[in-house]
């Protein structure tokens, strides 16, 4: 508790209580800011919040019956809240990085079979909702219960709210813009080459969590900026 005084109290010597948004962009935080982009920038071209949207027409396209369809959307609900729960119980003991590289793992490894199940041939059509529950179990239990937590310990108290708002206004609009394109997209490229393009995302996600991104997990604002990703 003693630590954790001194260290606010260094803290508020560096910052005023609130400072301005364009800190953000500062020598001193424009890694943090960097960082809480590319975590949200990456959330959304893993292309969870498509995927979900429109799992029953992705289903249907595969070849899957309406009825198995409709199932198997319920499916995702079940897995999304069982691996959440996972990732929740987890990201406190195994760490924030070692979450981040299972689920970029798992993206990777589930998009591909997704994208090989619409153009490759010899899978049967039953098992792409295995795929795509894998997928969801993925980002639950990696970039779902990490991006929040991340954002906010990446900056300091008196940059957090900001820093959060621009992290999730990012995260949100290409939510929003992903999933009002992916229609249009499915229907110029097919979906199995959008989930190559996802998967190739998530391949570079792996590459910047292995490379860049550092641990968050019981460090201190200072020890966070100044150490590599190990």
């Amino acid at each position: 508790m003693e630590a954790a005084l001194i260290k606010a109290q260094k803290e508020l010597q560096t910052l005023p209580p609130k400072a301005a948004f364009l800190t953000l962009f500062q020598p001193a935080f424009r890694r943090s800011t960097v960082f809480a982009m590319l975590i949200a920038f990456f959330n959304q071209l893993s292309g969870i919040n498509a995927v979900i949207y429109f799992a029953p027409r992705i289903f249907e396209a595969a070849g899957l019956p309406a009825e198995d369809a409709l199932f198997s959307t319920i499916g995702i609900g079940v897995v999304n809240v069982l691996a959440t729960l996972a990732g929740l119980y987890l990201i406190d003991r195994l760490g924030r990085r070692v979450l981040m590289g299972i689920g970029s793992v798992g993206y990777v490894i589930s998009l591909s079979l997704m994208a090989y199940s619409y153009l490759g041939s010899g899978l049967p059509e039953g098992l792409l909702p295995f795929f795509v529950f894998f997928f969801i179990a993925s980002h639950a239990i990696g970039q779902g219960a990490v991006i929040w937590v991340f954002i906010g310990e990446m900056f300091p108290n008196a940059l957090r709210a900001k820093g959060q708002a621009l992290g999730c206004g990012i995260h949100w609009v290409l939510a929003a813009l992903i999933t009002n394109v992916f229609p249009a997209l499915v229907s110029i490229f097919g979906a199995g080459q959008l989930f190559l393009f996802f998967a190739g995302m998530m391949l570079l996600q792996t590459f910047w969590v292995w490379k860049f991104m550092p641990e968050t997990k019981g460090k201190s604002l200072e020890e966070v900026h100044h150490s590599p990703a190990n």
